[in-house]
Protein backbone atom coordinates (compact mmCIF):
# COMPACT_ATOMS: atom_id res chain seq x y z
CA UNK A 1 0.00 0.00 0.00
CA UNK A 2 1.29 3.19 -0.90
CA UNK A 3 2.24 5.83 2.02
CA UNK A 4 0.61 9.12 2.61
CA UNK A 5 3.72 11.15 2.70
CA UNK A 6 0.79 14.37 3.21
CA UNK A 7 -1.05 12.94 6.07
CA UNK A 8 2.17 11.31 7.66
CA UNK A 9 3.52 14.82 7.63
CA UNK A 10 -0.12 17.07 8.53
CA UNK A 11 0.17 14.39 12.29
CA UNK A 12 3.61 13.88 12.64
CA UNK A 13 4.60 14.60 16.59
CA UNK A 14 7.57 17.26 16.77
CA UNK A 15 6.42 19.82 18.21
CA UNK A 16 6.90 18.11 22.00
CA UNK A 17 10.65 18.25 21.36
CA UNK A 18 11.09 20.80 18.52
CA UNK A 19 10.07 24.19 17.95
CA UNK A 20 9.00 26.07 14.35
CA UNK A 21 12.18 27.86 13.57
CA UNK A 22 11.92 31.16 11.45
CA UNK A 23 12.31 31.72 7.94
CA UNK A 24 14.67 35.24 8.13
CA UNK A 25 15.76 37.61 4.75
CA UNK A 26 19.45 37.16 4.12
CA UNK A 27 20.09 40.84 3.46
CA UNK A 28 23.07 41.00 2.14
CA UNK A 29 23.26 38.30 0.03
CA UNK A 30 19.91 39.23 -1.74
CA UNK A 31 22.13 42.49 -2.64
CA UNK A 32 24.84 40.40 -3.79
CA UNK A 33 22.78 38.03 -5.86
CA UNK A 34 20.14 40.42 -7.28
CA UNK A 35 17.52 37.56 -5.85
CA UNK A 36 15.13 37.27 -2.74
CA UNK A 37 16.89 34.93 -0.55
CA UNK A 38 15.47 33.41 2.57
CA UNK A 39 17.31 31.33 5.07
CA UNK A 40 15.28 28.51 7.56
CA UNK A 41 16.91 28.59 10.70
CA UNK A 42 17.14 24.81 11.50
CA UNK A 43 20.35 25.73 13.47
CA UNK A 44 17.74 26.68 16.16
CA UNK A 45 16.30 23.94 17.24
CA UNK A 46 17.18 22.43 20.67
CA UNK A 47 19.81 20.44 19.12
CA UNK A 48 21.16 22.96 16.59
CA UNK A 49 19.52 20.89 13.74
CA UNK A 50 16.59 19.32 12.06
CA UNK A 51 17.18 16.27 12.91
CA UNK A 52 15.00 16.80 16.02
CA UNK A 53 11.98 16.19 14.01
CA UNK A 54 12.49 13.07 11.94
CA UNK A 55 13.69 11.35 15.63
CA UNK A 56 10.64 12.49 17.74
CA UNK A 57 7.89 11.63 15.09
CA UNK A 58 9.82 7.64 14.94
CA UNK A 59 10.01 7.35 18.58
CA UNK A 60 6.40 8.87 19.23
CA UNK A 61 5.06 6.30 17.05
CA UNK A 62 6.66 3.02 18.35
CA UNK A 63 4.36 0.84 20.44
CA UNK A 64 4.43 0.79 24.08
CA UNK A 65 6.34 -2.60 24.38
CA UNK A 66 9.19 -0.38 21.71
CA UNK A 67 9.31 2.20 23.86
CA UNK A 68 9.78 0.13 27.04
CA UNK A 69 12.59 -1.78 25.78
CA UNK A 70 14.58 1.21 24.56
CA UNK A 71 15.61 2.46 20.87
CA UNK A 72 19.47 2.28 19.37
CA UNK A 73 21.14 4.69 16.97
CA UNK A 74 24.29 4.89 15.49
CA UNK A 75 25.65 8.21 14.85
CA UNK A 76 28.42 10.93 14.99
CA UNK A 77 27.01 14.09 15.63
CA UNK A 78 23.36 15.72 15.12
CA UNK A 79 21.34 12.28 14.62
CA UNK A 80 22.50 11.13 18.01
CA UNK A 81 21.56 14.09 19.77
CA UNK A 82 18.14 14.34 18.44
CA UNK A 83 17.33 10.75 18.98
CA UNK A 84 18.84 11.35 22.51
CA UNK A 85 16.75 14.24 22.91
CA UNK A 86 13.37 12.38 21.89
CA UNK A 87 14.05 10.04 24.32
CA UNK A 88 14.51 11.71 27.07
CA UNK A 89 11.49 13.49 26.31
CA UNK A 90 9.40 10.41 26.10
CA UNK A 91 10.74 9.06 28.62
CA UNK A 92 12.09 5.70 26.54
CA UNK A 93 15.49 4.09 27.26
CA UNK A 94 18.56 4.97 24.58
CA UNK A 95 21.50 3.81 23.59
CA UNK A 96 23.42 5.75 21.27
CA UNK A 97 26.94 4.66 19.22
CA UNK A 98 29.47 6.81 18.38
CA UNK A 99 33.03 6.26 16.71
CA UNK A 100 35.63 6.62 19.24
CA UNK A 101 36.75 9.57 16.80
CA UNK A 102 33.90 12.14 17.54
CA UNK A 103 34.93 15.31 18.94
CA UNK A 104 34.00 15.54 22.89
CA UNK A 105 31.80 18.24 22.27
CA UNK A 106 29.56 16.19 20.46
CA UNK A 107 29.94 13.22 23.33
CA UNK A 108 29.22 14.97 25.94
CA UNK A 109 26.17 16.50 23.97
CA UNK A 110 24.01 13.42 23.72
CA UNK A 111 25.06 12.48 27.21
CA UNK A 112 23.61 15.73 28.67
CA UNK A 113 20.51 14.67 27.03
CA UNK A 114 20.73 11.41 29.52
CA UNK A 115 21.30 8.40 26.86
CA UNK A 116 23.79 5.70 27.22
CA UNK A 117 26.89 6.38 24.84
CA UNK A 118 29.15 3.33 23.84
CA UNK A 119 32.16 4.74 21.63
CA UNK A 120 32.98 2.02 19.21
CA UNK A 121 35.05 2.00 16.01
CA UNK A 122 37.01 4.57 13.86
CA UNK A 123 34.19 5.43 11.60
CA UNK A 124 30.33 5.95 11.38
CA UNK A 125 29.92 1.96 9.15
CA UNK A 126 31.62 0.26 12.60
CA UNK A 127 29.87 2.04 14.99
CA UNK A 128 26.36 1.52 12.77
CA UNK A 129 27.59 -2.27 12.70
CA UNK A 130 28.23 -2.30 16.05
CA UNK A 131 25.19 -1.42 16.82
CA UNK A 132 23.05 -3.18 14.82
CA UNK A 133 24.61 -5.81 16.84
CA UNK A 134 23.48 -4.71 20.20
CA UNK A 135 20.10 -4.15 18.74
CA UNK A 136 19.89 -7.76 17.54
CA UNK A 137 20.98 -9.09 21.34
CA UNK A 138 18.97 -6.78 23.55
CA UNK A 139 15.86 -6.36 21.27
CA UNK A 140 16.20 -2.47 20.85
CA UNK A 141 14.51 -0.69 18.10
CA UNK A 142 16.77 0.46 15.24
CA UNK A 143 16.57 4.35 14.84
CA UNK A 144 17.41 5.24 11.14
CA UNK A 145 19.08 8.30 10.27
CA UNK A 146 16.85 8.78 6.83
CA UNK A 147 15.53 5.68 5.72
CA UNK A 148 12.22 4.93 7.32
CA UNK A 149 8.42 6.65 6.73
CA UNK A 150 8.33 8.34 10.18
CA UNK A 151 11.83 9.81 10.03
CA UNK A 152 10.92 11.03 6.43
CA UNK A 153 7.45 12.42 7.34
CA UNK A 154 9.06 14.51 10.78
CA UNK A 155 11.46 16.25 8.48
CA UNK A 156 8.76 17.38 6.26
CA UNK A 157 7.24 19.50 8.78
CA UNK A 158 10.02 22.35 7.95
CA UNK A 159 8.34 22.36 4.47
CA UNK A 160 4.95 22.73 6.10
CA UNK A 161 6.21 25.79 8.26
CA UNK A 162 8.04 27.39 5.16
CA UNK A 163 4.62 27.65 3.04
CA UNK A 164 3.50 29.10 6.12
CA UNK A 165 5.54 31.34 7.01
CA UNK A 166 6.16 32.91 3.55
CA UNK A 167 4.02 35.71 1.82
CA UNK A 168 5.42 35.48 -1.42
CA UNK A 169 5.03 32.80 -4.43
CA UNK A 170 8.26 30.55 -3.91
CA UNK A 171 9.93 29.83 -6.77
CA UNK A 172 12.76 27.34 -5.49
CA UNK A 173 13.82 25.71 -2.24
CA UNK A 174 17.66 24.22 -1.60
CA UNK A 175 18.02 21.50 0.63
CA UNK A 176 21.14 19.49 1.53
CA UNK A 177 21.50 16.19 0.69
CA UNK A 178 22.89 13.38 2.83
CA UNK A 179 20.78 9.99 3.07
CA UNK A 180 18.18 12.05 1.65
CA UNK A 181 15.91 11.95 4.77
CA UNK A 182 15.73 16.00 4.64
CA UNK A 183 14.64 16.23 1.09
CA UNK A 184 12.28 13.56 0.66
CA UNK A 185 10.37 14.99 3.31
CA UNK A 186 10.49 18.49 2.02
CA UNK A 187 9.60 17.16 -1.53
CA UNK A 188 6.46 15.22 -0.61
CA UNK A 189 4.69 17.96 1.36
CA UNK A 190 5.75 20.65 -1.40
CA UNK A 191 4.73 18.53 -4.44
CA UNK A 192 1.42 17.47 -2.63
CA UNK A 193 0.45 21.41 -1.69
CA UNK A 194 2.15 23.87 -4.37
CA UNK A 195 3.96 21.31 -7.48
CA UNK A 196 5.02 24.53 -8.88
CA UNK A 197 7.48 24.99 -6.64
CA UNK A 198 11.35 23.63 -7.62
CA UNK A 199 13.26 21.46 -4.89
CA UNK A 200 16.64 21.55 -5.95
CA UNK A 201 18.83 18.97 -3.69
CA UNK A 202 22.88 20.26 -3.20
CA UNK A 203 25.95 17.87 -2.28
CA UNK A 204 29.42 18.28 -1.57
CA UNK A 205 30.67 17.41 -4.73
CA UNK A 206 33.25 15.15 -2.92
CA UNK A 207 29.93 13.56 -1.64
CA UNK A 208 27.65 13.44 -4.52
CA UNK A 209 25.94 9.96 -3.54
CA UNK A 210 22.20 11.07 -4.91
CA UNK A 211 23.56 12.93 -7.67
CA UNK A 212 24.97 9.84 -9.01
CA UNK A 213 22.05 7.49 -8.08
CA UNK A 214 19.47 9.82 -10.18
CA UNK A 215 22.10 10.35 -12.91
CA UNK A 216 22.16 6.24 -12.86
CA UNK A 217 19.04 5.73 -12.28
CA UNK A 218 19.99 2.97 -9.19
CA UNK A 219 21.76 3.55 -5.78
CA UNK A 220 25.54 4.27 -6.51
CA UNK A 221 27.62 3.10 -3.52
CA UNK A 222 30.55 5.67 -3.63
CA UNK A 223 33.64 4.34 -2.88
CA UNK A 224 34.92 6.99 -0.63
CA UNK A 225 33.32 10.33 0.68
CA UNK A 226 34.88 13.69 1.14
CA UNK A 227 34.91 14.46 5.10
CA UNK A 228 34.73 17.79 5.36
CA UNK A 229 30.81 18.32 4.99
CA UNK A 230 31.02 15.47 7.61
CA UNK A 231 26.92 16.22 8.30
CA UNK A 232 26.19 14.75 4.37
CA UNK A 233 28.97 12.57 3.81
CA UNK A 234 27.08 9.60 3.34
CA UNK A 235 28.15 7.12 0.37
CA UNK A 236 24.61 5.60 -0.16
CA UNK A 237 21.44 6.82 0.09
CA UNK A 238 18.47 5.18 1.17
CA UNK A 239 15.94 2.99 -0.86
CA UNK A 240 12.87 4.75 0.48
CA UNK A 241 14.77 8.20 -0.18
CA UNK A 242 16.12 7.58 -3.22
CA UNK A 243 12.37 6.47 -4.65
CA UNK A 244 10.98 9.88 -3.42
CA UNK A 245 13.83 11.63 -4.60
CA UNK A 246 13.45 10.41 -8.75
CA UNK A 247 9.61 10.91 -8.68
CA UNK A 248 9.60 14.35 -6.65
CA UNK A 249 13.31 16.28 -7.12
CA UNK A 250 13.79 18.63 -9.89
CA UNK A 251 17.75 18.66 -9.72
CA UNK A 252 20.68 18.83 -8.04
CA UNK A 253 23.36 20.59 -7.74
CA UNK A 254 27.48 20.13 -6.07
CA UNK A 255 29.47 22.74 -3.95
CA UNK A 256 33.24 22.54 -3.39
CA UNK A 257 34.84 22.79 0.06
CA UNK A 258 35.95 26.21 -0.77
CA UNK A 259 32.40 27.10 -1.52
CA UNK A 260 31.13 25.71 1.25
CA UNK A 261 33.37 27.74 3.49
CA UNK A 262 32.53 30.79 1.67
CA UNK A 263 28.56 30.09 2.48
CA UNK A 264 29.33 29.70 6.01
CA UNK A 265 30.64 32.99 6.07
CA UNK A 266 27.67 34.61 3.79
CA UNK A 267 25.81 33.06 6.85
CA UNK A 268 27.61 34.60 9.50
CA UNK A 269 27.22 37.98 7.84
CA UNK A 270 23.66 37.80 7.49
CA UNK A 271 22.63 36.28 10.86
CA UNK A 272 25.70 36.61 12.91
CA UNK A 273 25.62 32.59 13.48
CA UNK A 274 28.32 30.08 12.18
CA UNK A 275 27.09 27.68 10.46
CA UNK A 276 28.19 23.98 10.17
CA UNK A 277 29.37 23.05 6.88
CA UNK A 278 26.16 21.20 6.00
CA UNK A 279 24.04 23.41 6.97
CA UNK A 280 26.20 26.09 4.39
CA UNK A 281 25.63 23.51 1.78
CA UNK A 282 22.39 25.18 0.51
CA UNK A 283 23.64 28.54 0.21
CA UNK A 284 26.51 27.48 -1.77
CA UNK A 285 24.78 25.19 -4.06
CA UNK A 286 22.40 27.97 -4.60
CA UNK A 287 24.69 30.19 -5.44
CA UNK A 288 26.20 28.00 -7.92
CA UNK A 289 22.63 27.56 -9.11
CA UNK A 290 21.86 31.69 -9.74
CA UNK A 291 25.39 31.98 -11.52
CA UNK A 292 24.95 28.63 -13.53
CA UNK A 293 21.36 29.54 -14.69
CA UNK A 294 21.28 33.42 -14.57
CA UNK A 295 18.59 33.86 -12.41
CA UNK A 296 17.17 36.97 -11.39
CA UNK A 297 14.22 38.55 -9.11
CA UNK A 298 13.32 35.31 -7.73
CA UNK A 299 12.40 34.08 -4.39
CA UNK A 300 14.57 31.30 -3.29
CA UNK A 301 14.80 29.30 0.44
CA UNK A 302 17.65 27.63 1.50
CA UNK A 303 17.75 25.48 4.28
CA UNK A 304 20.71 26.01 7.55
CA UNK A 305 20.12 22.52 8.61
CA UNK A 306 22.54 22.94 11.25
CA UNK A 307 25.08 24.62 13.63
CA UNK A 308 26.67 21.97 15.53
CA UNK A 309 30.72 22.66 14.46
CA UNK A 310 33.69 22.59 15.99
CA UNK A 311 35.33 25.55 17.40
CA UNK A 312 38.68 24.31 15.80
CA UNK A 313 37.66 23.89 12.15
CA UNK A 314 37.30 27.95 12.47
CA UNK A 315 40.45 28.51 11.35
CA UNK A 316 40.13 26.14 7.86
CA UNK A 317 37.15 27.49 6.91
CA UNK A 318 38.32 31.20 7.75
CA UNK A 319 41.12 29.98 5.43
CA UNK A 320 39.64 28.78 2.41
CA UNK A 321 36.51 31.34 2.37
CA UNK A 322 38.33 33.69 0.24
CA UNK A 323 38.60 31.52 -2.23
CA UNK A 324 35.16 29.86 -2.31
CA UNK A 325 34.74 33.38 -2.88
CA UNK A 326 36.71 34.03 -5.52
CA UNK A 327 38.21 36.77 -3.69
CA UNK A 328 41.65 34.89 -3.18
CA UNK A 329 43.80 33.17 -5.34
CA UNK A 330 47.46 31.47 -4.69
CA UNK A 331 50.20 31.18 -7.44
CA UNK A 332 53.33 29.66 -7.99
CA UNK A 333 55.34 32.19 -9.56
CA UNK A 334 59.01 32.49 -11.12
CA UNK A 335 60.98 35.25 -10.41
CA UNK A 336 64.90 36.21 -11.29
CA UNK A 337 67.22 35.63 -7.89
CA UNK A 338 68.75 38.79 -8.16
CA UNK A 339 67.68 42.38 -6.24
CA UNK A 340 64.86 44.60 -7.30
CA UNK A 341 62.07 41.14 -8.77
CA UNK A 342 60.15 41.24 -5.61
CA UNK A 343 59.46 44.99 -6.00
CA UNK A 344 58.86 44.88 -9.72
CA UNK A 345 56.68 41.99 -9.25
CA UNK A 346 54.53 44.04 -6.80
CA UNK A 347 54.25 46.76 -8.79
CA UNK A 348 52.50 44.79 -11.55
CA UNK A 349 50.28 43.38 -8.82
CA UNK A 350 49.30 47.12 -8.52
CA UNK A 351 46.28 47.89 -6.11
CA UNK A 352 45.81 44.07 -5.61
CA UNK A 353 46.78 43.17 -2.28
CA UNK A 354 49.29 40.19 -1.20
CA UNK A 355 47.50 37.69 1.19
CA UNK A 356 50.60 35.53 1.83
CA UNK A 357 53.85 35.20 0.26
CA UNK A 358 56.04 31.75 0.65
CA UNK A 359 59.93 32.15 -0.36
CA UNK A 360 62.78 30.51 0.57
CA UNK A 361 66.05 30.65 -1.36
CA UNK A 362 66.43 27.61 -3.83
CA UNK A 363 69.21 28.76 -6.37
CA UNK A 364 71.16 31.32 -7.58
CA UNK A 365 69.27 32.27 -10.96
CA UNK A 366 65.50 31.30 -10.22
CA UNK A 367 63.06 31.80 -6.91
CA UNK A 368 60.03 30.19 -6.99
CA UNK A 369 57.31 31.64 -4.68
CA UNK A 370 54.06 30.83 -3.19
CA UNK A 371 51.93 33.71 -3.40
CA UNK A 372 48.24 34.55 -2.19
CA UNK A 373 46.10 37.53 -3.84
CA UNK A 374 43.34 39.42 -2.69
CA UNK A 375 40.40 40.02 -5.01
CA UNK A 376 37.79 41.98 -5.57
CA UNK A 377 35.63 39.19 -7.60
CA UNK A 378 35.14 40.48 -10.55
CA UNK A 379 35.10 37.50 -13.43
CA UNK A 380 38.13 38.04 -15.06
CA UNK A 381 39.95 39.61 -12.49
CA UNK A 382 41.91 36.24 -12.14
CA UNK A 383 42.93 35.42 -15.63
CA UNK A 384 43.93 39.39 -16.59
CA UNK A 385 46.44 39.08 -13.16
CA UNK A 386 47.93 36.20 -14.75
CA UNK A 387 48.41 37.42 -17.72
CA UNK A 388 50.63 40.43 -16.16
CA UNK A 389 52.57 38.03 -14.94
CA UNK A 390 53.63 36.20 -17.47
CA UNK A 391 53.74 39.50 -19.71
CA UNK A 392 56.07 41.07 -16.75
CA UNK A 393 58.64 38.03 -17.18
CA UNK A 394 57.20 35.99 -14.01
CA UNK A 395 55.57 32.82 -15.01
CA UNK A 396 52.88 32.21 -13.38
CA UNK A 397 50.40 28.91 -12.36
CA UNK A 398 47.49 29.35 -10.84
CA UNK A 399 47.30 26.55 -7.83
CA UNK A 400 43.50 27.73 -5.98
CA UNK A 401 42.05 24.62 -7.17
CA UNK A 402 45.16 22.54 -5.27
CA UNK A 403 44.24 20.97 -2.62
CA UNK A 404 47.78 19.87 -1.53
CA UNK A 405 48.54 23.74 -1.87
CA UNK A 406 45.70 24.32 -0.05
CA UNK A 407 46.02 21.76 3.15
CA UNK A 408 49.83 21.79 2.96
CA UNK A 409 52.35 23.44 0.98
CA UNK A 410 51.54 27.12 1.56
CA UNK A 411 52.06 25.88 5.22
CA UNK A 412 55.37 23.97 4.25
CA UNK A 413 57.32 26.49 1.95
CA UNK A 414 61.33 26.29 2.65
CA UNK A 415 63.48 25.42 -0.09
CA UNK A 416 64.66 21.39 -1.34
CA UNK A 417 66.75 19.10 0.50
CA UNK A 418 70.17 18.59 -1.18
CA UNK A 419 71.42 14.85 -2.77
CA UNK A 420 67.38 13.64 -1.60
CA UNK A 421 66.80 10.57 -3.37
CA UNK A 422 64.14 7.30 -3.81
CA UNK A 423 61.15 10.16 -2.32
CA UNK A 424 57.87 9.34 -2.37
CA UNK A 425 55.10 11.05 -1.22
CA UNK A 426 51.64 10.19 0.05
CA UNK A 427 48.72 12.19 1.24
CA UNK A 428 47.34 10.09 4.34
CA UNK A 429 43.76 10.54 6.16
CA UNK A 430 44.48 9.37 9.93
CA UNK A 431 41.79 9.15 12.58
CA UNK A 432 41.50 11.98 15.37
CA UNK A 433 42.42 9.52 18.12
CA UNK A 434 45.47 8.91 20.34
CA UNK A 435 47.88 6.32 19.12
CA UNK A 436 46.86 7.08 15.34
CA UNK A 437 50.23 8.19 14.51
CA UNK A 438 51.98 5.69 16.47
CA UNK A 439 50.11 2.99 14.80
CA UNK A 440 51.58 4.56 11.42
CA UNK A 441 55.30 4.22 12.42
CA UNK A 442 54.99 0.87 13.46
CA UNK A 443 53.33 -0.25 10.75
CA UNK A 444 56.45 1.69 8.70
CA UNK A 445 59.19 0.04 11.08
CA UNK A 446 62.62 1.32 10.72
CA UNK A 447 62.79 -0.22 6.92
CA UNK A 448 62.16 3.09 5.32
CA UNK A 449 63.06 6.45 6.38
CA UNK A 450 60.14 9.55 6.42
CA UNK A 451 61.89 12.41 4.58
CA UNK A 452 58.68 14.67 5.28
CA UNK A 453 55.65 15.38 7.36
CA UNK A 454 52.85 17.66 7.81
CA UNK A 455 50.19 17.26 10.09
CA UNK A 456 47.76 19.67 10.92
CA UNK A 457 44.63 19.75 13.16
CA UNK A 458 40.92 21.19 11.34
CA UNK A 459 38.66 20.00 14.24
CA UNK A 460 37.28 17.04 12.15
CA UNK A 461 37.16 13.54 13.05
CA UNK A 462 40.28 12.47 10.62
CA UNK A 463 43.47 14.09 10.60
CA UNK A 464 45.12 15.20 6.90
CA UNK A 465 48.81 14.19 6.80
CA UNK A 466 51.42 14.82 3.79
CA UNK A 467 54.30 12.57 4.16
CA UNK A 468 57.32 11.77 2.00
CA UNK A 469 59.25 8.38 2.73
CA UNK A 470 62.41 7.55 0.83
CA UNK A 471 62.14 3.96 -0.88
CA UNK A 472 64.54 2.29 -2.85
CA UNK A 473 62.95 1.50 -6.08
CA UNK A 474 63.75 -2.38 -5.65
CA UNK A 475 61.40 -2.28 -2.55
CA UNK A 476 58.40 -0.56 -4.10
CA UNK A 477 56.28 -3.74 -4.10
CA UNK A 478 56.74 -4.26 -0.41
CA UNK A 479 56.19 -0.37 0.17
CA UNK A 480 52.78 -1.29 -1.52
CA UNK A 481 52.08 -3.82 0.78
CA UNK A 482 52.40 -1.72 3.33
CA UNK A 483 50.26 0.91 2.23
CA UNK A 484 47.29 -1.66 1.96
CA UNK A 485 48.28 -3.23 5.47
CA UNK A 486 47.89 0.33 7.45
CA UNK A 487 44.31 0.50 6.26
CA UNK A 488 44.02 4.07 6.44
CA UNK A 489 43.04 6.22 3.22
CA UNK A 490 45.89 7.26 0.93
CA UNK A 491 46.94 9.11 -2.00
CA UNK A 492 50.09 8.95 -4.18
CA UNK A 493 51.31 12.83 -4.46
CA UNK A 494 54.84 12.57 -6.07
CA UNK A 495 53.66 13.72 -9.12
CA UNK A 496 51.51 16.67 -8.03
CA UNK A 497 52.94 20.16 -9.60
CA UNK A 498 53.20 22.17 -6.40
CA UNK A 499 55.00 19.97 -4.22
CA UNK A 500 57.66 19.52 -7.32
CA UNK A 501 57.60 23.07 -7.51
CA UNK A 502 58.63 23.86 -3.32
CA UNK A 503 59.52 21.17 -1.87
CA UNK A 504 61.57 18.74 -4.29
Amino acid sequence: MPINYLNRILNARVYEAARETPLEVARGLCVRMDNNILIKREDLQPVFSFKIRGAHNKLAQLTADEKRRGVIAASAGNHAQGVALAAKKLNIPATIIMPQTTPTIKVEAVGNWSAKVILHGDDYQEAYTKSLEISKAKSLTYIHPFDDPDVIAGQGTVAMEILRQCKDDIDMIFVPVGGGGLISGIAAYIKAVRPNIKIIGVEPEDAASMTRSLIENRRVTLNEVGIFTDGCAVRQVGKETFRLARQLVDGMITATVDEICAAIKDIFEDTRVIAEPAGALSIAGMKNYIIQNKCKGKTLVAINCGANINFDRLRHISERAEIGEKRESLFSVSIPEKPGSFRRFCKILGKSSITEFNYRFADETEAKIFVGVKLTGAQKEKSLLMESFNQGGFPATDISDNDIAKLHIRHMVGGRPQNLVDEEVYRFQFPEKPGALLNFLNHLGERWNISLFHYRNHGSAYGRVLCGIQVPRAERQKFKGFLGKLNYPYWPESQNAVYKTFLR
